[in-house]
């Protein structure tokens, strides 16, 4: 049975609040019709990721990445729930349809197990996984200056993935992947690698070294990428600021003590992301 619209919505918000985590915390300080577009376009997302983060066969995962992009194609034919909600918020948002193509070629990526020789290369893969998410958020958010706001909301993708990358390094490697770049293991002289307790081998600070490096320059794609909140909405970039603010006091953690990530994967409480939410609907009344 077809779900309705409305239900269809209602589906992709308990994706959204069961999965999304962090985003979770930015997207309830939107208005309805905002929140409704967004949650739509996260439970895609989260759709195309469980993909291929999940058990099957490398072809399997191909062959469904590719059904992704073909249902994109026809989504007016839609009758399942997420896709039903996604063909609405197209109706009433310029969602670009694109984007979600660029996230299905990075997340390929992954499928095939790629590596990066250069930092050139990983901003690629981040812009695809991630610079998408931010355009696809844009276009729900929308900007006084769409001349630039496209490239900050890149910007900002790329540096929340970088986050990532950091605080999963130990994660990452353990399922047989490694997003650092070989040009910056090769400068720092890292071998990622665990010791016989899963903790990740730190030979003479050297990881932390790398840890620390990679941290400061993720930190220049936030200052870039936070150029988008002036030009945003007040419910907008309190949302862009919540969500973004939450993975930067990560990065300032992981900074701080590279040691954190060397056995765990570091995440903030619960209150302390509310925290966040609250600051960024507060300072966005300003």
């Amino acid at each position: 049975m077809t779900a309705t619209v409305a239900e269809a919505y209602v589906a992709c918000a308990e994706i959204t609040r069961e999965q999304a985590r962090n985003f979770h915390y930015g997207i309830r300080l939107l208005p309805p019709s905002k929140r409704d577009a967004l949650c739509a376009i996260y439970a895609l997302a989260r759709r195309i990721d469980d993909i291929g983060d999940g058990d099957l066969p490398q072809a399997v995962k191909v062959e469904q990445l590719g059904a992704v992009r073909a249902s994109l194609a026809h989504l007016d034919d839609a009758d399942d729930a997420v896709l039903l909600a996604l063909s609405d918020a197209t109706r009433h948002f310029p969602v670009p349809l694109e984007a979600f193509g660029e996230l299905l070629d990075g997340v390929e990526m992954d499928v095939v197990g790629a590596r990066f020789a250069t930092f050139d290369d990983l901003v690629h893969y981040c812009r695809c996984v991630a610079g998408s998410i931010g355009r696809l958020c844009l276009s729900v958010f929308g900007a006084r200056d769409l001349t630039v706001a496209p490239a900050y909301a890149d910007a900002l993708g790329v540096a929340l993935q970088q986050t990532n990358i950091l605080r999963d390094i130990r994660e990452d490697y353990l399922n047989g992947r490694i997003y650092l770049p070989q040009e910056d293991l090769d400068r720092f002289g890292v071998v990622i690698d665990v010791d016989d307790d899963g903790v990740l081998v730190d030979g003479e600070g050297a990881l932390s070294a790398l840890v620390r490096f990679s941290a400061e320059r993720a930190s220049s794609w936030y200052d870039d990428g936070l150029r988008l909140v002036p030009l945003l909405d007040r419910r907008s970039a309190a949302c862009c600021t919540a969500m973004s603010g939450i993975y930067q006091r990560l990065l300032e953690r992981i900074q701080s003590d590279p040691a954190l990530i060397r056995d765990r994967r570091l995440s903030l409480s619960g209150w302390q992301k509310t925290r966040v939410a609250v600051s960024s609907l507060m300072g966005s009344a300003r």
